[in-house]
């Protein structure tokens, strides 16, 4: 039997709960990994909630894109892969059929990566979906280039921070915003050219001031709502506004007036397309070998703490990610 994160109705993280269940042994182009570290995404809260774009398909459900583990068994057509090897997941699944939280996990082979020399298990559920995100978005689909101004929401977040230093890989001008001036300091030393504090700032006055008036070539956004309407004015003529979250649930309005091109990112796109993953898994391993891409990790909870992990990750204080920790 396996501790494995279950919950029986959508809700508040308190539905969540620690169960003993029977995991199996992993089906064809499947893995099985015991797993380290689970590294808490926006989206699994979300889903929990009864908030993300899909939902549970039977109750108990279970949930989870991101672990660090090590590979105890390979179902049959599996290559690439050895027991014991050390490997992460990333989101290239649907909840409604796989989830990493718990002591063990299946998941299917193709989404699985090798953990990169050098870093820990925490360390590296830190690492890809962040860096993923904003790789997918600034280089593979965005194009962004050197010199261009890039606007980030939420900036203190794991994706967030991630985009600051891929902004900075490629020679881009990363600007960071955030609600309250507690983090500005940490953003700037975090890579951040300019810090906008929204609560004291009109955020497109000062992106504008920041540009020389001409606005952020590439805009990039977790929150969504009203709010596009100021991001929109914030982004350059022939300039890009990105949305790839949804911290803010309400609808979103498509600010016709002020941007030429608005559009969602969707990680999936990048994530189960083998070789656009492929691509994505070079250059982020560039990036840490050459010591430009810092996964950050802001807190670690245990695995038996899970309904409170999701609590703190909900209250929006964390800069960096969020992490959970397996059998000690």
């Amino acid at each position: 039997m396996t501790k494995t994160v279950r919950f029986a109705a959508e809700g508040g993280p308190e539905v969540l709960e620690l169960v003993d269940v029977e995991l199996g042994e992993p089906g064809p182009g499947e893995l099985r990994l015991r797993v380290e570290s689970i590294g808490l995404n926006r989206a699994e809260a979300m889903f929990r909630a009864g908030l993300y774009f899909e939902r549970p398909g039977e109750f108990p459900a279970k949930l989870g894109y991101s672990a660090s583990g090590i590979v105890e068994a390979l179902g049959e057509g599996v290559t690439g892969f050895g027991i014991g090897d050390a490997v992460s997941t990333v989101a290239g699944f649907s909840m409604r059929n796989y989830g990493v939280y718990g002591e063990a996990a299946i998941v299917p082979a193709t989404a699985v990566l090798r953990r990169p020399e050098g870093l820990g298990a925490n360390e590296t559920v830190a690492l890809w979906g962040p860096f993923l995100t904003a790789y997918g978005a600034l280089v593979d689909e965005g194009r962004v280039r050197p010199g261009d101004f890039v606007l980030i929401t939420a900036a203190s977040s794991s994706v967030g921070l991630a985009t600051i230093d891929v902004a900075n890989h490629i020679g881009a001008i990363p600007i960071a915003a955030t609600r309250t001036a507690a983090k500005k300091q940490r953003l700037l030393d975090a890579g951040a050219a300019h810090v906008i504090v929204t609560d004291e700032e009109d955020i497109a006055g000062r992106t504008r001031e920041i540009t020389g008036g001409r606005g952020a070539e590439f805009v990039f956004d977790a929150v969504a709502g009203e709010g596009v309407r100021k991001l929109a004015e914030a982004t350059a003529k022939g300039g890009t506004l990105v949305v790839y979250g949804a911290l803010d649930t309400k609808e979103t309005p498509f600010p016709l007036w002020f941007v030429p091109t608005m559009r969602l990112f969707n990680a999936f796109d990048l994530t189960m397309d083998p070789e656009r993953l492929a691509r994505a898994e070079h250059f982020i391993r560039a990036g840490v070998r050459a010591g430009t891409f810092r996964p950050r990790v802001d807190r670690v909870f245990d695995l038996a703490d899970i309904a409170e992990s999701h609590r703190y990750l909900e209250a929006n204080g964390q800069f960096g990610k969020v992490v959970v920790t397996v059998g000690g």
